[in-house]
């Protein structure tokens, strides 16, 4: 029996009963960063093994698993360099609340992983701790802001990771490298502790190997926080007891329209379809949806994230500007450039597109759509950028709506590069995606392929 083959939950119930050891998960997670974290670069800061063995706790959900967090994320005592060089030599004094709510849970933290500046982009070529590389093709981008904790969880390197998602930065690189990445509802999730990038778009969330995990790992960080102003008090989630129900006559919409057509490969939309066509197998009921309103939500997500970081980041671009990376800084200040006007009806696009998307899940369960228009674009060259800026097409709209939203892999393409496929729902119904998230994934074998570098460099490919 292979331990990282099984569910989270399945492997802390191994190591609660003995059956292997918390330390034997952290050292086949560490041999798989000192075999493959020298190529793909998906750490920053790696901790040195805990050589204590925890003991037995029946109430951590999350006893002895190892974890990475994205470098955004406080750690109290940890360098936390939110891969910028402002931030190279900071060491947080407490943790970020998702941080702390892990680590009361029984997770190992094994390392910090690599990021997008200040979180601001999309390629994860980062220029002050280097390139973070997508394990399917070197050459390729992993998907940022979070691709390292991506990368992380394809390979092995950790269970599961923690991610930020400001449009897109969980969904995209976990459709990138061919896992899960959950956007949990705004508000659901605490984001104090963790840098901005936009107070009004930020979230944090899980990025995982299956569905089941996905789901564990929200029962673990979600929650109300008095210290985060954006954090909003509900009901505990119960995310788990249900998602094996039945989904037979949920009502699905697909979504079509221009705004699909003129951006997404043919091989990204069949392989979307072709999920559809599973779905509908499984009883549920299938409805084609024009979703042509969401090209205004993507721009206007766009302009605000913008305009956001110039405002967290004005007096560091002030004083500093040449410490940013090209890319970041033309951002930064063309964010700075837009005027109140212009954000005002930015937030204008923002109120009607969340009424809309109210009024489709009246008549809709959820929603399904690509994760990315595009398979994982070159890393580096002449149209690098501009051709990854594409990527958050599909998944800005509900960071600007705030709703939960989950990617999951779907197909490849012809080259071999993983497709997700884009859950989403009205606010607050996490268990609605994840109960057809799983169902979907229980019916498919995608989730089961690992990254190709990890097959070739052991001999099984």
């Amino acid at each position: 029996m292979n331990p990282a083959s099984l569910s989270l939950a399945d492997q802390r119930d191994l190591i609660k009963s003995r059956e292997i050891s918390a330390s034997d998960l952290a050292d086949a997670c560490y041999r798989q960063i000192e075999r493959l974290n020298p190529t793909l670069n998906a750490f920053i800061t790696i901790l040195p093994p805990n050589p204590r063995e925890p003991l037995p706790n029946g109430n951590m959900p999350l006893f002895g698993i190892p974890l990475a967090v994205k470098d955004l994320y406080n750690t109290k005592g940890i360098r936390t360099t939110s891969g910028s060089k402002f931030f190279t030599d900071n060491i947080p004094t407490e943790d970020a609340f998702v941080v702390e709510r892990i680590k009361k849970a029984g997770a190992h933290i094994i390392g910090k992983t690599n990021t997008h500046e200040i979180a601001l982009g999309v390629t994860n070529n980062n220029p002050h701790f280097g390139a973070c590389r997508n394990p399917w093709d070197l050459t390729r981008t992993p998907g940022g802001s979070s691709g390292g904790s991506a990368v992380a969880v394809a390979t092995g390197m950790a269970l599961a990771a923690l991610g930020t998602d400001t449009g897109g930065s969980i969904r995209i690189p976990a459709a990138l490298c061919g896992v899960v990445g959950l956007k949990p509802t705004y508000g659901r999730v605490s984001l104090h502790g963790i840098l901005p990038l936009s107070w009004n778009l930020d979230h944090a969330g899980p990025i995982t190997q299956t569905v089941e995990d996905s789901a564990l790992m929200l029962q673990v960080i979600g929650g109300y926080d008095e210290k985060d102003p954006t954090s909003v008090r509900t009901l505990p989630g119960d995310y788990s007891s249900h998602m094996r129900d039945s989904i037979k006559e949920r009502k699905v919409a697909f979504a079509v329209g221009q705004f699909i057509d003129e951006a997404a490969e043919p091989e990204i939309k069949e392989a979307v379809r072709k999920a559809a066509e599973v779905l509908s197998d499984l009883g549920t009921k299938i409805t084609e949806v024009n979703v042509d309103f969401f090209r205004e939500a993507a721009l206007a997500n766009s302009l605000m994230t913008q305009a956001d970081g110039a405002a967290f980041h004005r007096e560091r671009l002030k004083e500093h500007p040449d410490w940013f990376g090209a890319d970041v800084r033309q951002r930064l200040e063309t964010g700075a450039g837009f005027t109140s006007s212009e954000y005002a009806l930015a937030r204008r696009t923002q109120a009607e597109v969340r009424r809309r998307c109210e009024l489709l899940f009246e008549e809709y369960d959820v929603l399904i759509i690509p994760t990315t228009p595009i398979a994982a674009p070159v890393l580096e060259g002449e149209n690098a950028v501009e051709r990854a800026r594409q990527l958050t097409r599909f998944t800005a709209p509900f960071n600007l709506t705030g709703l939960p939203a989950i990617s999951i892999p779907c197909g490849f393409t012809s080259e071999g590069l993983p497709i997700g496929m884009q859950i989403v729902s009205r606010a607050w119904n996490e268990s609605g995606v994840l109960r057809i998230g799983y169902a979907y994934q229980q019916a498919t074998e995608w989730h089961k392929r690992k990254a190709r570098i990890v097959l070739e460099e052991s001999g099984a490919g």
